[in-house]
């Protein structure tokens, strides 16, 4: 098939599209200047909030709104969209006292969005108004308006939302975000809401891949019997504890194949190598798939922040089950 695309046709994309990204980065940088203290009342009203942030918006409002509420929830603000026109028929019932309502609508004046906000005004629900017109009905009823400023939109007719869904969608991250960091939302707090995915696997500790079932023998236990333990716990290493419990070696192949000329006439002192390295149960699984993966091993042993005594033992295999990689 041949290209009807030219040379200065493909100059004209990618002007077109870095005009297009110069406008909205333009857009974001507008509305980051013109953030004030009606953001901060905004942050105010969902913190003081006893239930959800009910997020809404209809048509392209609507797919931003979707996006912010699911922001919200999975960094520690309950949240949930509702759907204007199903609010209309039935869903307003989502809509209680306690919660707050965040409503899109660029220009102010969609028609869906009367029965929301007229519920909110009856049963004297907060609610957070973000447009792009001043004076439009949305910013006069909310409580808090959040005015967003007067910029064009990427696209030469002006009338496709681009610049003016950036800035919302940017605007719901930056809640959504001084929310999170106000309420001190840690990494393990995100990975309870986010058990799946990569995500979920990058945030995984040592302690949850972890095995207990340890393979230990003592110093003085012959070779002959070690091997059975490694053979029978299927780790593929042995760990070698003293008396005080503590780990004191480890016994891997590599250690088996530079002591074969007798090795059965040995203990498993004289064949572990020392003072192995270890790993805490704190620790991110993705540290210790570095570790193996540096010393080309394929296990380590899991001893408590300040102990030498072993508690768990984690493999590489089970790190890449999860998806770590």
């Amino acid at each position: 098939m041949t290209s009807s695309t030219t040379r200065s046709g493909t100059t004209d994309f990618l002007t077109t599209g870095r005009r297009v990204i110069a406008r909205e980065a333009g857009a974001l940088a507008a509305l980051g200047a013109a953030l004030n203290g009606t953001f901060t009342a905004a942050v105010d009203l969902i913190m003081a909030s006893k239930g959800r942030v009910i997020v809404t918006g209809m048509g392209k409002s609507g797919h931003i709104a979707r996006k912010i509420a699911a922001t919200f929830a999975s960094t520690g603000t309950p949240a949930q969209f509702v759907h204007p026109a199903e609010a209309s028929h039935g869903d307003l019932g989502m809509v209680t006292r306690g919660d707050v309502v965040l409503m899109l609508s660029n220009s102010g004046e969609t028609t869906e969005l009367a029965d929301i906000i007229a519920h909110t005004r009856r049963f004297d629900i907060p609610l957070i108004g973000v447009a792009a017109r001043e004076g439009s009905t949305l910013l006069r009823q909310a409580d808090v308006s959040i005015l967003l400023p007067d910029v064009p939109e990427a696209c030469e007719t002006g009338i496709v939302p681009t610049s003016s869904t950036t800035m919302t969608l940017a605007l719901g991250d930056a809640l959504a975000i001084v929310l999170m960091e106000h309420r001190a939302f840690t990494p393990d707090h995100f990975r309870i809401f986010h058990p799946g995915g990569k995500l979920g696997a990058k945030l995984m500790r040592v302690r949850d891949l972890m095995h207990d079932d340890l393979p230990l023998v003592s110093p003085d236990r012959p070779m002959g019997e070690t091997l059975l333990v490694m053979t029978q716990k299927g780790f593929g290493v042995v760990g070698v504890t003293g008396a005080e419990g503590d780990l004191v070696g480890i016994i891997t192949d590599g250690d088996l194949r530079r002591h074969m000329d007798g090795l059965l006439a040995l203990t498993a002192a004289q064949v572990m190598t020392r003072n192995p390295r270890t790993i805490g149960p704190e620790a991110l699984a993705e540290k210790a798939v570095a570790l193996m993966s540096d010393r080309a091993i394929t296990c380590l042993f899991v001893t408590p922040e300040g102990s030498k005594t072993a508690i768990g033992i984690i493999k590489i295999q089970d790190c890449l089950r999860a998806g770590i990689v």
